[in-house]
């Protein structure tokens, strides 16, 4: 992260060097972009606020553990994919499920969907990118998130 905080500054001097007035306009664009976008990702962030209340870690683990564990894979899916949480609160959360008995495969389809499938962004997306491109960016992570924890499943055992 302060990798890419030192280049952009590095790049917005640059910028700043080359053309003062080009530079200016740049930024006062992206500030008014920032002002458009802060509504629905306000939303958003409200929204996810609420889900991570009505769901801690305890009721987390109850809908990703089971007997059935296409199930657990399918529910894992689906509550990974309508929650959103940063990666440095998702991960430690997937190895307090697996300490919970959650199987290793649900906790890389729910991590795997947290991060990748935006249901409660797609508002934003929708607005931003399209419905279409949304829709399809979407789909997409779902079937790579999906894949990926068949694969990780298959690593440890659980599918054989």
């Amino acid at each position: 992260m302060t990798l890419i905080i030192i280049f952009s500054a590095l790049a917005l001097a640059a910028a700043f060097i080359k053309d003062r007035k080009k530079a200016a306009a740049g930024l006062k664009k992206a500030f008014f972009r920032f002002i458009r976008i802060m509504p629905p990702l306000l939303f958003v962030l409200f929204l996810v606020a609420i889900v991570l209340w009505l769901l801690p870690e305890e009721r987390i683990s109850g809908l990703l553990s089971g007997n059935n564990r296409f199930i657990a894979w399918l529910s894992a899916l689906l509550v990974g994919s309508l929650t959103l949480m940063p990666g440095f609160i998702a991960f430690p959360l997937g190895g307090i499920l697996v300490q919970n008995g959650v199987q290793y495969m649900a906790v890389s389809a729910f991590t795997g969907s947290l991060m990748m499938v935006g249901i409660a962004t797609f508002p934003v997306e929708r607005k931003f990118l399209g419905t279409g491109t949304a829709l399809l960016r979407n789909i997409f992570y779902l079937l790579i998130a999906a894949a990926v924890s068949l694969i990780t499943g298959f690593v440890y055992g659980e599918l054989l």
